[in-house]
C-alpha cells in the first residue's frame, strides 16, 4: 500500500500494556474472552438474521452490515495484542503497521456512515411510516450500504498515505496497543501541521456531517414521537431506535474526544485506555444493546437454535 522512507524499514515497536508486566497474563485472558463473545455476538446476529427470511428488512440488513464491521474492527486490533501479551514479542513491520491503521480507520468511517443510514432509516419508518417500503426498498437499501463502505475505505486513503511519508527518527516505541494516529503525530520528527490539518478538515466534512445527519434525523424522530397521544404508542416508538442512539452517543463521543483536538492536547496514556470504548467495548455491546430487547430476533434466534437441536438429535 505504502512505502517508507529509510527510518521507516525497521518499522515499530508497540509498547501495549507492557507497563504493567505483572498482568500481562491476566490481560491476556481479559482480552481473549472479549474477543470471543465480540466473534460469538456478532456471528449469531449475523446468522440468524440471514436464516430468518422475515427479517430481510433494510433496519435487520444494516444490523447484519455492522456486525460484520465489529467483526473484522476487532479482528484487525486484537489478535495482534493477544500475540504481544502472549510472547512479548511486539515488534511490527511499518507495511503491516500502515496496513492495520487503513483496515482500523476504514472500518472505523464505514460505520459512522452505516450508523448515519440507520438514522435515516428510523426516521422513515416513524416519520413517513406509509412511504417507507418506497424510500427503503432494496435498491435504496443496498446503494446506502455500498455507499458507506466506499466512503469508510476511500476516506482512508489520504490519511494513511500523509502519515507514511512522516520521517519517524526519533523513536521507534508505540505507546499504544495497535497503530493509530496519534502516536505517529509523536513520534514524527518532521513537521505533522499537513496530517493535523487533513483531521480537522476530514472530521468537519465527515465525521462532523455524519453527526449532523444523525442528530437532524432525531431531532425530527423526537418530534413526531412526542405527537403520538397515547403513552404506549411512544414507548413502542421510541424503542425502535433507543438502541441506535445509545451506540451513536458512545462512538461519537469517544471519538470527538479522541480525534478532533490540537496535537498538543493529546495523552498518549490516557487515550490509550480511552480508545478501548470503541475498539472493545462498543462492537461487545452492539449485539446485546440491539437484540436483548428486540422480540423478533428473539423468536428467530429460538427458532434457529431448535432447528440445530433437531438436526443434531437426528445425527
Amino acid at each position: 500500500m505504502v512505502s517508507g522512507s529509510q527510518e521507516n524499514i525497521s518499522g515499530f515497536i508497540i509498547e501495549g500494556f507492557s507497563e504493567t508486566p505483572e498482568l500481562q497474563n491476566h490481560l491476556f485472558v481479559l482480552f481473549l474472552g472479549i474477543y470471543l463473545i465480540i466473534l460469538l455476538g456478532n456471528l449469531i446476529t449475523f446468522l440468524v438474521i440471514s436464516w430468518n427470511p422475515q427479517l430481510h428488512t433494510p433496519m435487520y440488513i444494516f444490523l447484519q452490515n455492522l456486525s460484520i464491521i465489529d467483526i473484522s474492527f476487532t479482528s484487525d486490533i486484537l489478535p495482534n495484542l493477544l500475540h504481544i501479551l502472549l510472547t512479548q514479542q511486539n515488534n511490527i513491520s511499518f507495511f503491516r503497521c500502515m496496513t492495520q491503521l487503513y483496515i482500523f480507520m476504514s472500518l472505523a468511517g464505514s460505520e459512522y456512515f452505516l450508523l448515519t443510514a440507520m438514522s435515516y432509516d428510523r426516521y422513515v419508518a416513524i416519520c413517513d411510516p406509509l412511504h417507507y417500503n418506497v424510500h427503503m426498498n432494496r435498491k435504496h437499501c443496498a446503494w446506502l450500504i455500498t455507499a458507506t463502505y466506499i466512503f469508510g475505505f476511500v476516506d482512508s486513503i489520504g490519511h494513511v498515505v500523509i502519515i507514511s511519508k512522516l520521517s519517524y527518527c526519533a523513536s521507534r516505541l508505540i505507546n499504544h496497543f495497535f497503530c493509530d494516529i496519534a502516536p505517529f503525530l509523536q513520534l514524527s520528527c518532521s513537521s505533522t501541521f499537513g496530517v493535523e490539518l487533513l483531521i480537522y478538515i476530514d472530521g468537519t466534512f465527515l465525521v462532523f456531517s455524519s453527526f449532523l445527519l444523525t442528530l437532524t434525523s432525531y431531532i425530527f424522530i423526537i418530534s413526531a414521537i412526542l405527537k403520538i397521544r397515547s403513552s404506549e404508542g411512544r414507548q413502542k416508538a421510541f424503542s425502535t431506535c433507543a438502541s441506535h442512539l445509545t451506540c451513536v452517543i458512545t462512538l461519537y463521543v469517544t471519538v470527538i474526544c479522541l480525534y478532533v483536538r490540537p496535537k498538543k492536547m493529546y495523552s498518549l496514556k490516557r487515550d490509550k485506555y480511552f480508545s478501548l470504548l470503541y475498539i472493545v467495548l462498543v462492537p461487545m455491546l452492539n449485539p446485546l444493546i440491539y437484540t436483548l430487547k428486540n422480540r423478533e430476533f428473539k423468536y428467530s434466534l429460538i427458532k434457529m437454535r431448535q432447528r440445530i437441536a433437531f438436526i443434531l438429535d437426528s445425527c
